[in-house]
């Protein structure tokens, strides 16, 4: 444990990532009148956005895609670029203190505070709220070192478009939204397709269409209030979910027929350098994506007792066993929404009540302001 504190700036609480997990936190400790940065690696607020895919079209109608305060100026649902542009103007609109271009680099116990290294100067903090994002380290099967170094593979985090295919045939392991998504668009490029992986189910009704508009708040209202830990249901539904991700939305097995995207098993292994599934024949293909799920990144939290065995965060409804230390935006964290946009704002204002338990006055007085 260090205990070496000089030429660290002393502040109430860092956030560390400027997401949308990150933001929600900020605008609530903005409106407690707290002591706080948020720190972000990239160099822009939304960038995080802005690296995924091309086509990228968000699930949620504005009202569900916004953050409190503030509904993002669209009529319709979000492309990638108008997501990360919202997030970006929403830290100007609410004047929230956000450092770019500071990657954490490590943090660690400091006597009762958290000593904060960042690439851009060092931070001594009370309280510690990480919201550095559900999907950042790439999940790859350890087969995938067998193939052929001829075959180009993209993990999902990677892919930006189908220029990036090589020509010939292609392979997305992983059948759930992304995985689906790149399928699509493989297939419209005019490569032969193959998906592989267990179907995650899909909601049953077009969201693009009115029966969407419809449906979605739904939709939306069983993901906050129904499928939470609270709830039997929601318990039996995330144990279901974990590590699988959740139904398709958008995309719809006859939308993949319909494109000519041929659907087989799971990967098994890998024959002569080429990837087997469990029902089929290896198919012919030269770029391999893989769609096989993300982890967040918590290298940089040097403090032990924070995780489990598997390196997990161990946590109660994002509030950490450690003194100070929060964690927001986690997969799965309270509810089927808790990584998502309309579920960040609920999870921030919990932590913020869990706060007052043992922070100074002046956050104990302050209101939390609950936003619709």
């Amino acid at each position: 444990m260090s205990t070496h504190t000089s030429n660290a700036a002393h502040v109430g609480t860092v956030v560390v990532g400027a997401g949308q997990a990150g933001l929600a936190m900020g605008y609530h400790l903005r409106r407690a009148g707290e002591d706080f940065v948020i720190l972000e690696a990239a160099p822009r607020v939304g960038d995080a956005w802005r690296r995924r895919y091309d086509s990228l079209r968000l699930f949620s109608l504005p009202r569900y895609a916004s953050l409190p305060g503030w509904r993002i100026p669209v009529r319709r649902f979000p492309t990638r670029d108008e997501m990360a542009d919202y997030l970006e103007a929403y830290a100007a609109r609410f004047d929230l203190p956000v450092r770019t271009g500071a990657p954490v680099l490590r943090i660690a116990r400091d006597g009762a505070r958290f000593r904060v290294e960042t690439g851009a100067g060092t931070y001594l903090a009370d309280r510690l709220v990480v919201s550095s994002g559900s999907h950042v380290r790439p999940v790859v099967p350890a087969l995938a070192a067998d193939l052929d170094p001829a075959i180009r593979q993209i993990h999902s985090l990677d892919y930006r478009g189908p220029e990036q295919l090589a020509a010939g045939g292609v392979l997305v392991v992983g059948a759930g939204n992304s995985g689906t998504d790149v399928a699509l668009e493989a297939a419209a490029a005019g490569h032969p397709t193959w998906i592989a992986g267990r179907h995650p189910g899909q909601v049953p009704f077009d969201i693009d269409a009115t029966a969407g508009r419809v449906m979605t708040p739904v939709v939306m209202f069983v993901f906050r209030h129904v499928l939470t830990r609270r709830t039997p249901m929601g318990r039996r539904f995330m144990a279901k979910a974990e590590g699988h991700g959740v139904m398709l939305v958008r995309n719809k097995l006859a939308d993949l027929e319909d494109a000519g995207v041929v659907q087989i098993g799971r990967i098994a292994s890998v024959v002569e350098g080429r990837a087997v599934p469990s029902d089929d024949d290896a198919p012919d293909v030269s770029t391999v994506v893989w769609c096989t799920g993300s982890r967040p990144d918590h290298r940089f939290l040097d403090v032990p007792e924070a995780f489990d065995e598997d390196g997990d965060p161990v946590h109660d409804r994002g509030v950490s066993p450690v003194p100070g230390l929060f964690f927001l935006g986690l997969e799965l964290q309270y509810a089927v929404s808790s990584a998502m946009i309309q579920g960040v704002d609920r999870d921030a204002r919990h932590l913020l009540r869990r706060m007052r338990a043992t922070a100074p006055a002046r956050l104990e007085d302050a209101p939390v302001h609950a936003v619709a």
